[in-house]
């Protein structure tokens, strides 16, 4: 019969990693277990996500302590055998915990089992180095050497109730407790084949140069050693259209329509929302096929009003409402020449490089200046030939920009590390904002729609 298993999930701000880790865990194909989340104060919503999964209990560790917080976890535990994982940490596929409980329940001289971890492909050089190198494709028993990792671990509960982890150190508290177990004439094992995704290494630092190297070679060594690229199908993907005013048309049809078209296009995002402070523009969202599950405040519209704050205004209301995007996307309607698969490509280069915003911009190679206090200054490299010009780009954030919703809660749009998603059609740089705009484009968007 298969023993009841306890998997304890420690977090602290994990809202990124989260769905990821707790989907991959109840996509498992041994089933008798139960999950405990203890969370370490999270000031994001990493628990308000961990609630849409069938968790068992939460706790929080206000003091936190890596073996304190596993100690408070597991002392709630039912399960004969308990899991540690960290929470951002992604099983790899459906046997991870079934691996994990026959590597530890055969035996009764093991006293736990750890497994191995992989990089997602956005991890660093320097921690990809150090993945590869500490979890090899071999299984190990290990009866001397201490080593042990409870990002992604199993141990026997009655063993713990006799060594359970130490509550004073700040870290290694897994290789604290391995050499106690070891000294008490138990085993370790490493088990390669329970294997999660984990984005940073045990070790963080080093010389990146010396590091690319090294990861170079063993990537050459170990054909199998894939990384791993963010499941988009598993995100919350949320787009949100700002719009304030009255309706306006382009060549008959709202101009909210053609921004709209583009967004139900797109195969990554789950849900469009229109943020607007007009009951007719409302209205014809909802014909259109977006939902607009809120009416914004009038003051919102005032023009000393950013976009930054709008977005911000947007996602508390969702959130208010139990809606929490894993990424948003922001667009504004008066760029109605928006290229096809845009969006869906700035989803996909944002996941995939692990970057904190993505925004549209398009190259500009022509001299820029701009006017200060002292008079004109020249921002760039001026007349100097084109090929050896380091790129200026110009934003272009309203045909759109991809972001996490972290960062519209502190009222910015853009996080820190922001990738450019290249504008390279002219078209799509149009914008349409007076009656002198209208009349230009109005001949062109129907081709360019048909």
């Amino acid at each position: 019969m298969k023993k009841k298993v306890s998997i304890i999930v420690r977090t602290k701000n994990e809202e990124r990693w989260i769905s990821q880790c707790l989907a991959g865990v109840f996509e498992q194909d041994y089933r008798d277990f139960e999950v405990i989340i203890v969370d370490n104060k999270s000031t994001d919503k990493t628990i308000e996500k961990a609630k849409a999964f069938a968790v068992t209990r939460i706790l929080t560790c206000d003091e936190y302590l890596p073996g304190k917080a596993l100690n408070i976890g597991m002392r709630t535990a039912e399960g004969e055998m308990l899991v540690c994982l960290s929470g951002h940490c992604i099983p790899v596929n459906r046997s991870w915990l079934t691996c994990l409980v026959s590597s530890l329940e055969g035996d009764p001289s093991i006293a736990g089992v750890y497994g191995r971890q992989e990089p997602l492909d956005f991890t660093s050089d320097s921690d990809k180095r150090d993945l590869a190198l500490i979890f090899g494709l071999d299984r190990k028993i290990q009866i001397k050497d201490s080593f042990f990792h409870n990002a992604n671990s199993i141990i026997r509960k009655a063993i713990w109730e006799k060594i359970p982890f130490d509550e004073t150190v700040t870290n290694i508290e897994d290789r604290v407790w391995a050499k106690q177990v070891l000294s008490a004439g138990y085993k370790i094992v490493y088990e390669p084949e329970a294997s999660v995704y984990h984005y940073h290494g045990i070790h963080q630092n080093g010389n990146e140069e010396r590091c690319a190297n090294v990861v170079r070679i063993l990537e050459g060594l170990h054909n199998d050693y894939s990384y791993k690229s963010i499941d988009i199908d598993r995100l919350n993907i949320v787009a949100i259209i700002p719009v304030r005013g009255i309706v306006q048309y382009l060549n008959g049809r709202p101009l909210l329509d053609y921004t709209l078209k583009r967004v139900v296009d797109s195969k990554h995002v789950k849900k469009i929302i229109v943020s607007t402070d007009n009951l007719q523009l409302a209205k014809i969202a909802k014909e259109l096929g977006a939902e607009v599950p809120f009416i914004r405040e009038k003051a919102l519209s005032e023009e000393h009003v950013n976009l930054d704050q709008v977005l911000q205004y947007s996602l508390q209301k969702l959130e208010s409402m139990g809606i929490y995007p894993d990424l948003v996307v922001s667009l504004e309607i008066t760029f109605p020449f928006r290229a096809k698969g845009l969006i869906d490509d700035m989803i996909v280069r944002l996941t995939q490089s692990g970057l904190d915003s993505v925004t549209a911009a398009k190259i500009e190679n022509k001299a820029i200046w701009k006017q200060r206090a002292g008079g004109i200054v020249q921002l760039d490299e001026g007349l100097t030939p084109r090929k050896f010009k380091d790129p200026t780009f110009i934003e272009l954030r309203g045909i759109g920009c991809v972001t996490h919703p972290e960062f519209l809660r502190n009222g910015r749009l853009l996080g820190d590390k922001i990738g450019i998603y290249e504008v390279k059609d002219n078209c799509s740089s149009i914008e349409v904002r007076n009656e002198e705009d209208f009349k230009i484009v109005s001949p062109l968007i129907k081709e360019w729609f048909d």
